[in-house]
């Protein structure tokens, strides 16, 4: 029976974590694996390092209880692999701990290391503790990258906020830089946001910025980014992108745009509304203070000349 405790936030019943017994002599292999299954812990064995990375390979492992001394790759060197190429912790049992050492296990990246024979109860107490160590790590990474993605998040839009966009266009532009790779950039504002701001309210000019922060992301590429400049503001970093081919990616999102209604909603009225966009392709050599502010130029006469346009400069 599965009890509420079981369910995870998403509704699921989590999956036993995956153990990968790996030992040339079949009895003791077969024997850890029982022990281990009957634990709760879903199990698969190997008789060679060889297979265990075959297996490492095909599906998701937690953690790997490895013997040391086997023909072919070693228990060390299986060890080694594991950590520099898989997010798997590794146990190391032995039945020489005369010939090797703590030190030595937790230098290739072992979790923990253990002598032959071992009792049941030892066995599981060692692989309960690592595994609770790597659930611990897992929740301190995602809380980090909670907390990193609230850091270069607009609260409102869910765009990269500006903070965010000064370290990433300095990013691309020593890419751009470097690799003499194109690099373009949009700065669009939206045309006549404070009228709408003092007819509607300022409830509903976020509830607009919104909206257009969702129509910008679904006409970015794969490889572009998009920021709230700040304000009624949005910028969007093109790279490996040219100026003429800006102009078009600049044209879809100001197409897009212009199929919003700028009455809220239960509103009557309203027509589409109107952004301007300032495009600037990257000049080598060219701060990115200048490529913004040529971009801002841009935008600025694309606005004077009327609005619901875009121009490269």
């Amino acid at each position: 029976m599965v009890k509420d405790a079981d369910i995870d936030s998403r509704g699921t019943v989590p999956q036993p974590p995956h153990i990968l017994v790996v030992d040339d002599e079949e009895s003791i292999r077969l024997s850890l694996c029982d022990i281990i299954r009957a634990a709760g812990y879903d199990v698969s064995g190997a008789s060679s390092g060889e297979e265990a990375l075959e297996i490492l390979e095909a599906r998701p492992v937690d953690v790997v209880i490895t013997d040391i001394r086997m023909p072919g790759l070693s228990g060390l060197e299986l060890t080694g692999i594991v950590k520099e190429k898989y997010s798997v912790d590794v146990i190391i049992i032995t039945g020489y701990g005369g010939e090797f050492s703590y030190e030595e296990a937790w230098n290739r990246g072992a979790s923990d290391f253990a002598q032959k024979p071992i009792r049941s109860k030892e066995l599981i107490a060692r692989l309960k503790r690592v595994l609770k160590e790597r659930m611990l790590v897992a929740e301190r990474k995602e809380m980090e990258r909670q907390l990193l993605e609230l850091t270069i998040t607009d609260d409102l839009t869910k765009l990269f906020n500006s903070r965010h966009f000064f370290q990433q266009i300095q990013s691309e532009i020593n890419r751009a830089s470097r690799y003499q790779h194109p690099l373009s950039l949009l700065l669009i504002d939206v045309d006549n946001f404070k009228f709408y701001n003092d007819t509607y309210g300022h409830l509903e000019g976020d509830k607009m910025l919104s909206r257009f922060a969702e129509v910008i992301q679904g006409c970015m590429r794969k490889n572009d980014s998009a920021y709230r400049y700040g304000g009624d503001e949005f910028t969007v970093i093109l790279p490996e992108t040219r100026g003429k081919e800006a102009i078009k990616v600049a044209e879809r999102i100001r197409e897009e745009l212009s199929g919003i209604s700028d009455a809220p909603s239960g509103v009557q009225g309203g027509v589409g509304v109107a952004v301007s966009i300032g495009i600037a392709e990257y000049r080598q050599g060219e701060q990115w203070e200048v490529l913004t502010k040529r971009a801002d130029e841009a935008m600025y006469r694309a606005k004077r000349s009327g609005g619901g346009r875009e121009l490269l400069l």
